[in-house]
């Protein structure tokens, strides 16, 4: 079968001044002609199409997309068919892990340190990568960082994960208790969240530790994440560095 931009455009949902902008940069253009002599997109330029929407669904610059178009077409998909399954694994983790904070605070009941981490589940911090080294990727603690995860293995991970858990869970517990954010209790608490940072990614200094509990409340991604631990959740642990 053959298409037209428009025909393209209602069957795939690319608008047409974007399938135009595909064909000038070279990147998915029509192949044929009708007899009038409007251009057509034959099958292998709509596989072409969906190829490409696949590496931008990827996050892959459009830059980047003809070069790689022009190798192994097929080993190219297979890769980005595994990609695509692993997302989907992670989103089939977040969703569980929603329907788990739902249960909980449509039960009522008591978070446990079980509970943490099934709330964590399949959230990727490597999402907002690029974001990362854009504004930080220039400073000592960013290449700390760098160097440091790099060689971590799957069980560090889940044993900074387990560590995170736990230090959250009863920073959490004492949001919940009412406790002031100057008490002794939730201090230690918080020199612990310091120390974890510390530890496991770069040297965090007291006054590095509260610029970075400042975005917890100014960066709504940052509060959306921590508020899942309890609503307020957020504001209480920048206080409580804060009070540092």
């Amino acid at each position: 079968m053959a298409f037209t931009v428009g025909e393209l455009s209602k069957l795939t949902g690319v608008t047409v001044r974007t399938l135009h902008h595909y064909d000038e940069i070279g990147l998915c253009r029509p192949s044929q002609r009708n007899a009038s002599g409007y251009r057509l997109y034959d099958d292998d330029d709509v596989l072409r199409l969906q190829q490409v929407l696949v590496l931008r669904e990827l996050g892959m610059p459009l830059a980047e997309i003809a070069a790689a178009l022009d190798g192994d077409r097929a080993a190219l998909l297979r890769r980005h068919r595994a990609e695509l399954a692993a997302k989907r694994g992670r989103l089939d983790a977040m969703l569980a892990s929603v329907d788990h904070a739902l249960a909980i605070l449509e039960g009522g009941s008591t978070m446990q340190a079980d509970d943490m981490k099934k709330m964590f589940d399949g959230f990727d911090p490597a999402q907002h990568e690029d974001e990362v080294q854009e504004r930080w990727g220039n400073t000592d603690a960013y290449r700390e960082s760098a160097r440091r995860t790099k060689q971590y293995t799957k069980e560090d991970w889940a044993r900074y994960k387990a560590e995170a858990s736990e230090v959250g869970s009863r920073i959490a517990a004492l949001m919940r208790a009412g406790t002031p954010v100057t008490d002794p209790v939730v201090q230690a608490a918080v020199e612990e969240h310091r120390l974890l940072i510390d530890r496991w990614f770069y040297p965090c200094s007291r006054e590095m530790h509260k610029g970075l509990a400042s975005l917890y409340v100014t960066d709504p991604r940052f509060t959306e994440n921590l508020d899942r631990l309890g609503t307020g959740y957020a504001q209480y642990l920048s206080d409580a560095i804060a009070a540092s």
